[in-house]
């Protein structure tokens, strides 16, 4: 970014005095973008060559303004489009549960209104400031980002290691949060490729129109718009690597012409007929089941398998218990020097609360907490008194799909149930099972309909339809 180009800003609230408001006091140091929606907010971005450096989003946005769902929907939205962004939550939904589970999703930081402008720029530049040390060349990029000496960090560092050199595809599983993309620059870092060219197209930030052109390239007059012939992500990317992030966000029309690539190497500009080739490494990465998204019919199996020639699983915070000590000094020290603060440390009730927390939002969680605290207490030993209200102990500390328990222990559990209960009902009994998993899942969701519908593996709709059977039921 040039010195004399303004940071970007996306401020995202349906009330126009507070928009206005804040445009006028933040436009002298932020080119400031405005949305009034989720929807809004999610068709600019794909609009934007670049995302924008920072956002201050409302969580009360229609159209459940008197709900934090689309609040709470919009940050994953946002980092699912652009990682490095800092999201900074402006609501007047201000209760302690709402606060924690903001920042869990990844928000950097979550502030009440009203908040006068002044205080605002602070913590905006503040944000900005450590967003520039993540992604300098002297911040994390230049040390080893996989930190850790946990079994289940060695067996990943070790699959790094033994599939960097390979030409096949490989696909990156995950949770937000847990930087698969990391892994994905590794693989490239590692391989013969590394003085090759890397290209990254998020699937999810782009709009699906623009997908295709993207990575095929597209003809003069191929459509509105096409004012010259342009190449594009495969043939730009040669022999190097091409990551596709978010790829379970890839349309249907267009995974046959990205299996077709795979398979033989062969695509054509969009408004050609001519043959192209292709030997670039293809790296996906994705945070959902594409397991589940086949049985639901929205990914091709002949595309997965395609895909997960290496299926490289990378595991959350909660299975790397003895890591969050390693990664707690690591961005202690790092975001110390940084912010020109000493850093903070913990007495030995915090310790043991730090490695009991299971950080659903992962080590982007774990590092959102160190910049809080580094800010807040600098220099100083905390309690639990301290760290605790950082934590969002309600939030699930797992995730997933399907009942308990491998198959051979529910079967177990089924022949005990069925030998010691009379007239025993099946139908009955899975209603009850589906009941209880959908209100477990809204409760875990703050009713968020959206998220539960992803965590029972279901669609929306879905999800409403059985809510509403359940209900006549009753």
């Amino acid at each position: 970014m040039a010195e004399d180009q303004k940071p970007s800003l996306l401020i995202v609230d349906d009330d126009p005095l507070i928009t206005d408001t804040l445009s006028y006091a933040l436009s002298k140091d932020f080119e400031v973008l405005v949305a009034d929606s989720r929807q809004n907010a999610v068709s600019l971005l794909r609009q934007l060559d670049t995302a924008p450096q920072l956002a201050l989003v409302d969580l009360g946005l229609p159209p459940t303004p008197h709900r934090p769902d689309e609040g709470f929907q919009l940050i994953a939205d946002l980092l699912a489009h652009s990682p490095p962004m800092k999201i900074l939550v402006l609501s007047g939904q201000n209760d302690a549960a709402n606060a924690r589970h903001a920042r869990t999703l990844g928000a950097a930081e979550f502030v009440a209104k009203p908040c006068d402008p002044d205080s605002l720029k602070k913590i905006l530049l503040h944000a900005l400031q450590f967003r520039a040390a993540e992604i300098s060349g002297e911040g994390v990029a230049d040390i080893d980002p996989l930190i850790g000496k946990s079994p289940a960090l060695q067996k990943l560092k070790s699959q790094i290691s033994q599939y960097a050199d390979s030409p096949f595809p490989a696909l990156i599983e995950g949770e937000s949060g847990t930087g698969k993309e990391l892994v994905a620059v590794l693989l490239h870092r590692l391989s013969w490729r590394r003085s090759k060219p890397w290209y990254a197209l998020n699937c999810a930030a782009i709009a699906p129109t623009l997908v295709e052109p993207t990575l095929f390239g597209y003809t003069k007059g191929a459509f509105t718009g096409a004012t010259q012939n342009k190449s594009g992500y495969f043939e730009d990317a040669g022999d190097g690597t091409l990551f596709l992030d978010e790829i379970g966000e890839l349309p249907l029309e267009l995974q046959a012409k990205l299996l077709r690539v795979l398979e033989n190497g062969e695509y054509q500009r969009v408004g050609e007929t001519q043959q192209r080739f292709s030997q670039a490494r293809v790296i996906a990465a994705t945070n959902r089941d594409l397991r589940q998204e086949i049985r639901k019919g929205q990914f091709r199996p002949d595309l997965y398998h395609r895909l997960s020639v290496f299926t490289i699983s990378v595991p959350p915070l909660r299975d790397m218990d003895e890591d969050k000590a390693l990664l707690l000094e690591h961005y202690c020290r790092f975001y110390g020097e940084q912010a020109k603060m000493p850093p903070f440390s913990l007495d030995e009730e915090a310790r043991k609360a730090w490695h009991d927390y299971h950080f659903p939002g992962n080590v982007r969680e774990l590092r959102n907490i160190v910049i809080r605290l580094t800010t807040k207490y600098a220099g100083q030993r905390l309690s639990p008194a301290e760290i605790e209200p950082e934590f969002d102990l309600e939030a699930p500390a797992e995730t997933g799909t399907g009942l308990p328990g491998d198959p051979g222990t529910l079967v177990e559990q089924a022949q005990r149930h069925l030998q010691r209960e009379r007239g025993f009902d099946l139908d009955n009994m899975l209603k009850a099972w589906e009941q209880g998993y959908i209100e477990a899942a809204m409760k875990l969701t703050r009713g968020n309909v959206s998220q539960a519908a992803k965590m029972l593996g279901i669609n929306r709709t879905t999800l409403y339809s059985r809510m509403e059977s359940l209900q006549k039921q009753q």
